[in-house]
């Protein structure tokens, strides 16, 4: 069976800001992937080009085996994508029950309030809030109904960003319970989040990015040492001295700029036109990334 979606080399960019450099993974057909790391990691684009909301800049995106490289987000959704972004994804104006109504008319033949029911018995919290405006919902309830719109879709593939973001850590616990649940019914799931731990409990394997770039893959147990490495970036300290060229502690700064990087630090690590640094130089400023 060919993986749901897999990206081939996949580079892409907001104008001239470059979001990811040659990204390739693979989401296997009815299993859980996490893909982790810390802000602008390229986390976010990376489920952008999958749903077709950003256009690759070279590269290849597959479906079921299929081409679909610059397909549309209408396109992909009709393949059975469905993004939850970052920031609930719901209609404030609109009642829960109207939220939940949508996008019936992706499921010809099933009953609307067939649908509404199916998320009031997932989340019973719902059926209380049926005629509540969605806007004046809390921040856990509102991700409830993010969740519960997204499957009334019935879709192969959900893509779903931050899922904790501003949730107390009881409120995560629960819509990660349900998250387990949607993967034990078989339904192919990625799932970028903050907190790794919960990423982990219900991913199959992992991806860990870092700067546009996928830096690991392997299963939780095989990743899971990494992600402080990841999340804290190299070592911390302001730079005391220059070191040897092959040292990976050794401070560098691009020419392009005047910053100082360790020899490690990721973002010298994709340019290959770097140079030892004068650190003693009062005008450099040290690398946020590598030197805490």
């Amino acid at each position: 069976m060919p993986p749901a979606l897999e990206l081939r080399g996949v580079g892409a960019a907001y104008g001239a800001t470059t979001a990811l450099f040659s990204v390739s993974l693979l989401v296997p057909a009815g299993q859980v992937v996490a893909l982790l790391g810390p802000n602008g990691a390229g986390k976010t684009s990376t489920l952008r080009v999958l749903c077709g909301q950003l256009a690759p800049r070279g590269g290849q995106v597959m479906a079921d085996g299929d081409d679909v490289t610059g397909h549309s987000m209408r396109q992909m959704a009709g393949r059975g994508v469905c993004l939850i972004p970052e920031g609930r994804g719901i209609f404030p104006g609109l009642t829960v029950a109207e939220n939940l109504q949508m996008h019936s008319h992706l499921r010809p033949g099933v009953p609307v309030k067939e649908l509404q029911e199916i998320a009031y018995q997932r989340f019973p919290k719902l059926r209380d809030r049926r005629k509540q405006l969605a806007g004046t919902l809390s921040g856990g309830e509102q991700h409830m109904l993010a969740l519960s719109r997204a499957l009334t879709t019935d879709p192969k593939v959900l893509l779903i960003d931050e899922l904790s973001m501003g949730l107390a850590p009881v409120l995560v616990e629960e819509l990660f319970e349900v998250v387990r649940g949607i993967a034990r019914e078989g339904r192919t799931i990625v799932v970028v989040e903050q907190l790794a731990d919960y990423a982990l409990e219900v991913a199959d394997y992992a991806y860990l990015m870092r700067l546009g770039e996928v830096v690991a893959v392997g299963q939780p147990a095989d990743v899971s040492d990494q992600i402080a490495d990841l999340y804290v970036g190299g070592a911390r300290g302001a730079p005391a001295g220059p070191g040897g060229p092959d040292d990976p502690d050794a401070f560098v700064v691009t020419p392009a700029g005047t910053l100082v990087h360790r020899a490690s630090c990721p973002v010298v690590a994709r340019r290959g036109d770097t140079r030892a640094a004068d650190t003693g130089a009062a005008t450099l400023e040290a690398c946020r990334l590598c030197s805490g």
